[in-house]
């Protein structure tokens, strides 16, 4: 058994999700593709993957190998491309991910150069509102707004952004500033589920952190709609600042309760830790690090 391209086969059934996926990928039938993963866990003795009619996931021992496999298979690319001479030019594939606006709005100019620059790879990139695994997922490289949780993730911090109250001129010619956030428990508010899963938004007063429960009769999914209800003069909305800086600056939305943001969420670039970094990654890193810690979104 070829263990290498073994290997390839299974990272390429667990990124693509399927063995009909895999197999379309690798121009490969699948009955060779499964009698190769098939071959694979005989020879190493466990079951690497669940599979039922309707969905496939790793088991701890396929998690474990997962990750052992990307960073051999990285080491073997980047060992052939050193030999080869040309590991000075970046080449191959990178899988990123970022939040949905994030992404749209301050990372597609980055990565424009990044690839005019760098003809030889390519580029998937996930612009998703939910955090991502990255082993499981095959993600090279993740942006994360906030507080980051894995220890074993090397983290490169890129800057950081504000929760801050925003409202329409129109709005706030009808109603008033509010000149406390208790004040917005009997206003309108719009409320985004995915940046407040609870109804109340956080503040910080005198040096501590506090929560209010708005008012308001709107709630949104999407952050888009709910800064557009907001620019329409709907309610008050809370926003990460790069999600309405556009708008503040260009005096669709007026900033208000400035004095009791709470304290800025830091932003980081963030990869798997224990495996060799790729020239290709390395050279992505550097250019969103270099475009984002200039960015005014990121002040």
């Amino acid at each position: 058994m070829d263990k290498l391209a073994a290997m390839r086969v299974f990272v390429e059934i667990v990124d693509r999700g399927s063995l009909t996926a895999a197999a379309e990928a690798l121009g490969r039938s699948q009955p060779a593709v499964v009698r190769t993963l098939a071959a694979l866990e005989a020879h190493l003795g466990i079951r690497l993957l669940r599979r039922t009619t309707r969905r496939m996931s790793l088991t701890p021992e396929g998690r474990d190998y997962l990750e052992r496999c990307r960073r051999i298979l990285a080491d073997v690319d980047d060992a052939e491309l050193a030999v080869g001479q040309n590991e000075a030019e970046p080449r191959g594939d990178l899988r990123i991910t970022a939040p949905v606006q994030f992404g749209q709005l301050h990372m597609m100019s980055a990565l424009s150069d990044f690839l005019a620059r760098h003809e030889q790879v390519r580029v998937d990139l996930l612009l998703l509102d939910r955090v991502v695994d990255l082993v499981d997922e095959g993600i090279d490289l993740a942006l994360r707004i906030g507080p980051l949780a894995d220890s074993s993730m090397i983290a490169v911090r890129v800057g950081e952004v504000r929760r801050v109250v925003c409202a329409s001129p129109a709005l706030l010619d009808r109603i008033g500033v509010p000149d406390h956030p208790q004040a917005l428990s009997k206003l309108p508010c719009i409320r985004l589920r995915n940046l407040s899963p609870t109804s109340a938004w956080p503040f910080r007063e005198g040096g501590h952190d506090i929560a209010v429960r708005m008012g308001g009769r709107l709630s949104c999914n999407q952050i888009a709609a709910g800064v557009a209800a907001c620019v329409e003069g709907v309610g008050f909305g809370q926003f990460l600042s790069y999600q309405v800086q556009q708008f503040i600056s260009e005096k669709r939305l007026h900033r208000v309760l400035e004095a009791f943001e709470p304290e800025p969420l830091p932003v980081h670039l963030i990869y798997p830790g224990g495996r060799l970094v790729t020239t290709r990654l390395r050279a992505l890193i550097n250019a969103l690090k270099d475009s984002l810690r200039n960015s005014e979104a990121l002040g």
